[in-house]
């Protein structure tokens, strides 16, 4: 069998290798049809526009990867808050992800790329992209890196809605969310990413372990200060009271959603694939961050066997996703052990600041504060660990600069709102459950006798 396969394989080489050569047989015959070989050469792009197709390529796939980890969300928090609940939180990772889409165009992207010279922001002002058939200047398409900066944003705001779950109000939430990702994550992100002061400085977050990750849990942590906790999980003698998830099934598909957009996140923040060495690199920073998440899953199971003498599957995922975040700062540069020890201290970082945050009574119904914050922490200070043209002062001051900003101007609106239109539901509202309460429609009705006909 094998030899009659190879055999065969031969055979077809050596016939379409004698259909090439007619070709070559007919223009020796026919002078006349070597004039149009120039002609058909020039049809060939150049190395310019070869580079311009895969950096486009690039940003499109790079942002349907990280638009996805918006299913990944949406089901990880489906997962973890309890059955009454679940159809709010699929409402507002759809919600969130849409008013990003249309703020990040009204104001968002110029807020963070245009004019900002080493400043503080960019400029107000709708953007735009070139008409239908038209050639791009720069080196991608303008509407691709539009697209792949938006998902960015989304990521932020997803954070925000995990923490405050089970207890919050619609609207105030997506108004909050309107001013995160309109304004407050573009301007931030300037700082960095649109050649701020930060940049200047020689700040460092490749990805956005700070920019997007620790963005989103201050935002969270402010948020859930204000709201408070949800009803029954701490007692008055200070007993924490466990309110289970809804479906681990359900919170795992959403961390292997996360885990596959991670790719894009990492990966497509190269911002170029148009040469060898820069393919080389998306390589090697899509293996770091899968080894980093690894080392995070592996850590926070052996912690907890430790610890608590039975494995826990929330800090075995929380564990994989604060590895992502530790290495997001810096996916490039350390080698695959370096790489699994950085998201392997992300894994140790959930499973010690979980019950820190109980103690504390700060209710996180995800887990989204110690794997995006605290873990975005972490890993924008290990970037110095493996880039030598970083420093810890000026990492330092980054991290400040963010939490400073971002948790004042979050602490803000959220009192505006809890003043103006109240931010939290009611008792008897938040024991019904927010799918009756807030909107209507439950994910599981018959678990309640609401969808039994008589």
């Amino acid at each position: 069998m094998t030899f009659k396969r190879y055999a065969g394989v031969g055979a077809g080489a050596l016939a379409l290798s004698l259909v090439l050569a007619l070709p070559a047989l007919a223009q020796t015959a026919a002078p006349e049809a070597a004039t149009e070989a120039p002609a058909a050469a020039a049809e060939f792009a150049s190395a310019k526009d070869t580079a311009f197709i895969f950096n486009t390529l690039l940003f499109l796939m790079g942002g349907f990867l990280v638009m996805w980890m918006a299913a990944g969300f949406a089901m990880l928090e489906a997962g973890l808050v309890r059955t009454k609940n679940v159809s709010m939180q699929c409402l507002k990772n759809v919600a969130l992800y849409s008013i990003a889409g249309i703020m990040y165009l009204l104001v968002g992207y110029n807020l963070m790329y245009t004019n900002v010279d080493g400043g503080f922001f960019g400029s107000f002002g709708v953007y735009g992209w070139p008409a239908s058939g038209t050639a791009n200047e720069g080196d991608y398409a303008v509407a691709s890196d539009w697209f792949f900066q938006m998902v960015f944003v989304a990521t932020a705001a997803s954070i925000v809605s995990g923490t405050l779950a089970e207890r919050i109000k619609l609207w105030p939430f997506l108004l909050f969310t309107v001013i995160l990702t309109g304004f407050m994550y573009p301007i931030t992100g300037s700082w960095k990413w649109g050649q701020g002061w930060l940049d200047a400085m020689g700040f460092s977050d490749f990805a956005g372990s700070t920019i997007v990750h620790s963005v989103g849990g201050w935002a969270a942590l402010a948020g859930a200060l204000v709201l408070g906790a949800r009803r029954g999980k701490y007692g008055p003698d200070g007993a924490v009271h466990p309110l289970p998830g809804s479906s681990m099934p359900l919170a795992t598909l959403g961390t292997f959603i996360l885990w596959l957009g991670w790719f894009g996140f990492n990966g497509a923040s190269q911002l170029a694939m148009g040469t060898n060495s820069d393919v080389s690199d998306i390589s090697r920073i899509f293996a770091n961050t899968n080894l980093a998440a690894c080392g995070g899953v592996v850590a926070a199971i052996l912690l907890t066997q430790v610890i608590y003498k039975k494995v826990d599957i929330t800090m075995a995922l929380n564990g994989a996703l604060a590895g992502l975040v530790s290495i997001t700062a810096e996916p490039l540069t350390p080698g695959p052990v370096t790489a699994i020890i950085i998201g392997a201290i992300g894994g140790v970082i959930v499973v010690f600041a979980v019950p820190m945050l109980d103690k504390l009574k700060i209710d996180d119904v995800v887990g989204a504060i110690p794997v995006h914050l605290l873990a975005g922490i972490w890993g924008t200070l290990a970037v110095p660990l493996t880039n030598g043209e970083t420093s810890f002062g000026t990492q330092i001051i980054g991290i400040l600069a963010y939490g400073v900003f971002t948790f004042g101007v979050s602490l803000v609106v959220w009192f505006i709102l809890k003043a103006t239109m109240g931010i939290r539901v009611s008792a008897e509202e938040e024991a019904l459950g927010l799918d009756k309460a807030e909107i209507g429609v439950e994910a599981y009705p018959e678990f309640s006798g609401s969808g039994m006909r008589s």
